[in-house]
């Protein structure tokens, strides 16, 4: 008598501690009575009667992302493949419903996606598409707000990360950017070598101007001086004629001219007649085309 009193006590001790539950943090579990929905009990330690009430699940609250693939067409008929993350939790107002309104939550939030997908990209190009990345998640998480919420869940965000055409399409976007590319830096190129080409002939140009200005410097410089020469020599010596004295100091420069350039190591062998009649036809060369310049730049 006493053992079965024992085994009774026992057994009893044994439902009692097993009424008691706990749920962790970050989640709800799910009572039933019978089968029939009872409550949901928060994180903590919880009770419930033995032999009536039973755990039926637990629900997680954390954020969890679903990752999907979207494939799909563009107005300009380039396919694209289309991954987009769904970031979404249960409410926790709503856990009834996330439990037991929605058997598979992933395939279910997928054939919303593809809704959504499929009423949006088939109306645009690639680069709009491209240039359209945050309308599209806004779209479809929008539409998954409205859609999710009557089964117990919150969409938190949609991300689209990549939008990726086909392999061909891809190369040849590379190859228009390329070329485009290229164009422009063969613009550049050709404008540097135009500005090149520019400046060098504005410095060549400056550069033949001032040298023409120094030869004209120079010329009047030594008219100036063969003119010094002259009225010098006529006041030392009297009864002279200019082309005498002309003639003079044209020779003197002709004979400077001649030990300057024997005076150079570079110079080449140099084979001149010096007699008076040559001396006297180099002078008067030298003098008349002197004179012939002098009134052509008058007549100017």
């Amino acid at each position: 008598m006493e053992f079965v009193m024992i085994v009774m006590i026992v057994v009893l001790l044994f439902i009692a501690l097993s009424s008691f539950f706990t749920v962790n943090t970050a989640e709800v579990a799910i009572i039933t009575r019978f089968g029939k929905f009872l409550r949901v009990a928060d994180p903590g330690l919880n009770w419930k009667w033995p032999l009536i009430d039973s755990l039926q699940g637990r629900i997680s609250l954390r954020v969890n992302q679903i990752t999907l693939t979207m494939e799909t067409k563009t107005k300009d008929n380039v396919f694209v493949s289309i991954p987009i993350s769904v970031q979404n939790r249960v409410c926790p107002e709503k856990a009834y419903d996330a439990f037991y309104k929605l058997a598979d939550p992933t395939r279910q939030i997928q054939s919303y996606v593809e809704q959504v997908i499929l009423g949006h990209v088939p109306g645009m190009t690639l680069d709009e598409v491209f240039a359209s990345q945050s309308s599209i998640a806004a779209a479809v998480k929008k539409e998954l707000d409205v859609d999710m919420s009557g089964f117990g869940y919150e969409i938190v965000n949609v991300l689209v990360t990549d939008i990726i055409p086909d392999q061909k399409v891809k190369s040849a976007m590379n190859d228009i950017n390329a070329a485009q590319r290229e164009q422009v830096a063969a613009n550049a190129r050709g404008e540097a070598e135009k500005i090149l080409v520019v400046k060098k002939a504005e410095a060549e140009a400056q550069s033949k101007a001032l040298q023409g200005q120094g030869i004209a410097n120079e010329r009047k410089a030594i008219i100036e001086g063969l003119q010094n020469s002259i009225e010098q020599f006529q006041k030392i010596v009297g009864n002279t004629s200019t082309a005498e004295v002309m003639q003079l100091v044209l020779i003197t420069q002709y004979f400077d001219t001649l030990k300057a350039i024997g005076d150079n190591d570079k110079t080449n062998t140099l084979f001149l007649s010096h007699s008076p009649g040559s001396v006297k036809e180099i002078s008067n060369m030298i003098l008349e085309s002197m004179l012939t310049a002098e009134r052509a730049k008058v007549e100017k």
